[in-house]
């Protein structure tokens, strides 16, 4: 570490938009241990540059984006003048007032004390505040989840589009960062990066905490971009783990269950078909040559997702 052993050089970065409202509150709450603070504004068209400028605390870094690039592309600029002011730890959050600094040390004491090389929060851990969450709200984060697990090949974390996080540096050097979202798909494309250089990943418990403020994320977006990005990253993921990095079982059971399901697709809908053009029933051998082969591909793609689920990295005790 470039400061000492016993403290880390930590940057908190928190990138913004029109965030006039909270932004001094949030980096007024920012612990004095922390040595710098990069504020990213992203092209703000109300008052927040002012208010920044405004502002006296020493620790202040303000890097201006001269048009509106996204929050992903907001969080990399952070990264990089983080990286350059040869921060240990860069940690994330978000200028809206949601995530207390309280929380703070319990995000940073998995990277400093090297158990996992980037840590984030998660507030799915709290059975009270899911109970008060619209059904329809816990069930689409819930699906969310599991689609960002199957995608990112990290199975034991939950609330993957919560941005509070900490991130070794020696970690974030590796990245490469043309191949992060610039928009909202920016966490869950941080996550397939990461997983694969194989680096360790850890939830920190908080709860969840909501003001006055308002969610940039509509549900049009999720459904409109995120089922492209997540097929684009679980196939990139796959070719750099499971063929480029290492070929293994996993690779065996993907590569002959997809051929399976999809012969047993294809020649099953030909026949289907022929029998209505015709007018004459599938036989019982021609139903079994179509179906046998999906149920031994669901097989094989099943006992790839057991077999990730074993191979993604582990902590360190």
């Amino acid at each position: 570490m470039k400061a000492t052993e016993l403290a880390p050089c930590i940057v908190v970065i928190i990138p913004c938009f029109n965030e006039e409202p909270h932004i001094a509150r949030v980096i007024s709450s920012v612990p004095p241990s922390v040595r710098t603070i990069v504020v990213v504004d992203d092209a703000s068209t109300d008052g927040t540059r002012g208010v920044l400028e405004r502002l006296r605390d020493a620790r202040l870094v303000l890097v201006a984006h001269d048009r509106n690039q996204g929050v992903g592309a907001a969080v990399i600029s952070g990264y990089r003048e983080a990286m350059a002011r040869d921060a240990d730890i860069c940690v994330k959050m978000d200028a809206d007032g949601q995530m207390s600094p309280e929380y703070l040390p319990s995000l940073l004491e998995r990277v400093v004390a090297g158990r996992a090389d980037y840590a984030k929060g998660n507030r799915f851990w709290d059975i009270a505040a899911l109970a008060r969450m619209p059904r329809a709200r816990l069930l689409g984060n819930s699906l969310l989840s599991f689609f960002v697990k199957l995608v990112s090949g990290y199975w034991s974390i939950l609330d993957p589009m919560n941005g509070y996080t900490a991130i070794r540096s020696v970690v974030l050097k590796q990245l490469n960062f043309a191949r992060l979202a610039r928009g909202f798909f920016f966490e869950t494309s941080m996550l397939i990066e990461l997983n694969i250089l194989g680096a360790v990943v850890e939830d920190v418990p908080m709860p969840a905490r909501y003001g006055d403020e308002e969610s940039s994320l509509r549900l049009s977006n999720v459904l409109g971009t995120f089922p492209f990005l997540l097929l684009k990253g679980l196939a990139r993921r796959f070719i750099w783990r499971y063929v480029l990095q290492d070929f293994n079982a996993l690779t065996a059971c993907v590569l002959c269950g997809i051929p399976c399901i999809l012969f047993g697709t294809i020649f099953g809908a030909y026949r289907w078909w022929l029998s209505i053009a015709t007018g004459t029933p599938a036989t019982a051998g021609t139903i079994i040559l179509a179906a046998l082969p999906i149920i031994l591909g669901v097989q094989w793609l099943l006992t790839a997702l057991v077999l990730d689920m074993l191979y993604q990295p582990k902590g360190r005790a």
